[in-house]
């Protein structure tokens, strides 16, 4: 199982968002996801989520389609934890 394929199975959708969300546009985020948990992408809550997370200031608009950290961004436990190294 690759790294990739453990945190999307094992974490939660916002850690994921939040870790991923950064440097790379919508799109890339929902196929990255949607291979592993689809269910997720299906019902709609990852595009919830994304968009909660800039209304939270946890993301915000970058150059193009990608989005930048928000000024309440915080470091997601699993890579505080380096839980996947």
């Amino acid at each position: 199982m690759s790294t990739i394929e453990q945190i999307v199975r094992n974490e939660s959708i916002k850690d994921i968002v939040s870790a991923f969300g950064i440097g790379m546009a919508y799109p890339s985020l929902d196929r990255m996801v949607g291979r592993y948990r689809f269910e997720v992408v299906a019902n709609g809550e990852l595009l919830r989520t994304y968009a909660r997370l800039f209304e939270e200031g946890v993301l915000a608009n970058g150059e193009g389609p990608v989005a930048i950290k928000g000024p309440n961004w915080q470091e997601p436990e699993f890579i505080k934890e380096k839980r996947y190294l």
